[in-house]
């Protein structure tokens, strides 16, 4: 008989509350995109530099102006169609919102006749542009979806211009979610890169964080790392933390997912248990130093501010405080 510890889910972490219905179906009609455009109805999501419009705490929504942009993405419907009749698919809803990156690096695009998700007036001298780790915990379900999602497109389209076979400039297709070469007719679709972040926890249920090189001495999280290719998540889990902290883990067990568009990522969480706690160290290439935390140490020095814990956007926060049985102070937390 096994004597594996088990856990609950993570439950809804807080970007991966999507609730939108991406017009898969829809967007591959070429004259889809075109056509929302010249609707006045359709709203306009703008984005500059990874930032969003944002005025009370909901996204701020644009009309379409002038003519359609190269750049510009269908994101999708703001609700989910259940029933895919034929008028669901073909109508043009209030809801529909396309994307439009900004391609300057210094000024934030003018909002010409904003307004929010629900109508409300919009006064645009007090719209702030911020980012996901600034707003998206706060945000709708919808709205954080659309976020992410919008974060992570736009990503891949700055990355992706040329063919990686022949290195002709690509097409857009499929209204901003497929690039196609005219050489070589070879499509190229979005990408996204699992990483595995884990809870390490032991015997005694205390939990280790790890303090990455690259950072503040008294800034703490999860250790996390890529999959490589061929690999299962359990495997990755397992190589990743003996890499980072010699750790040896037993049990990996999943306990939810969120994307992270930075510039890429899906975060696949876990919580495994440490069968050699004596000789865990820190790799000092990537780790600067690995520490034990009794719930009791983790309240008292995130209270006094000692140490500096993921933000609340974050999946490493939520494993944090899955652990620790809720919230955890954050006097001093960072947005990662």
């Amino acid at each position: 008989m096994s004597n594996q510890q088990t856990f609950p889910p993570l439950g809804a972490l807080p970007l991966a509350r999507e609730d939108l219905d991406r017009g898969c179906l829809q967007r591959e009609d070429p004259a889809w995109l075109p056509t929302l455009w010249s609707a006045p109805e359709t709203k306009v999501l703008r984005l500059h530099a990874r930032q969003v419009p944002v005025y009370r705490g909901a996204l701020v929504f644009d009309h379409p102006q002038g003519p359609l942009p190269e750049e510009a993405v269908y994101l999708g419907r703001g609700e989910r169609v259940v029933d895919l009749s034929p008028e669901d698919l073909d109508g043009i809803s209030p809801n529909d919102i396309v994307l439009v990156p900004s391609g300057s690096k210094d000024t934030a695009p003018q909002l010409l006749n904003p307004h929010r998700w629900d109508g409300a007036e919009v006064n645009p001298a007090r719209v702030q542009w911020l980012s996901v780790r600034e707003v998206a915990a706060g945000l709708s379900g919808k709205e954080a979806g659309l976020f992410v999602e919008a974060v992570a497109i736009a990503n891949w389209h700055s990355r992706t211009r040329f063919c990686s076979h022949c290195g002709h400039r690509l097409v857009t297709e499929q209204s901003g979610w497929v690039k196609t070469c005219p050489a070589e007719g070879i499509e190229h679709f979005p990408r996204t890169d699992p990483a595995i972040i884990v809870a390490i926890t032991d015997d005694d249920d205390r939990i280790l964080l790890g303090n990455n090189t690259a950072w503040a001495p008294n800034r703490y999280s999860t250790l996390a790392g890529f999959v490589e290719p061929g690999e299962s998540l359990e495997a990755a889990v397992i190589r990743e933390v003996y890499e980072e902290a010699g750790a040896h883990v037993a049990d990996p067990q999943y306990l939810g997912s969120q994307p992270w568009p930075f510039p890429q990522s899906l975060m696949l969480g876990f919580r495994a248990r440490a069968t050699n706690v004596e000789t865990i160290r820190a790799d000092n290439k990537e780790m600067r130093s690995v520490t034990w935390f009794t719930k009791a140490e983790m309240w008292s020095q995130a209270e006094r501010g000692e140490i500096y814990l993921p933000g609340s956007a974050s999946i490493a926060r939520m494993l944090i405080e899955h652990w620790y049985g809720g919230p955890l102070p954050d006097p001093h937390v960072l947005q990662n």
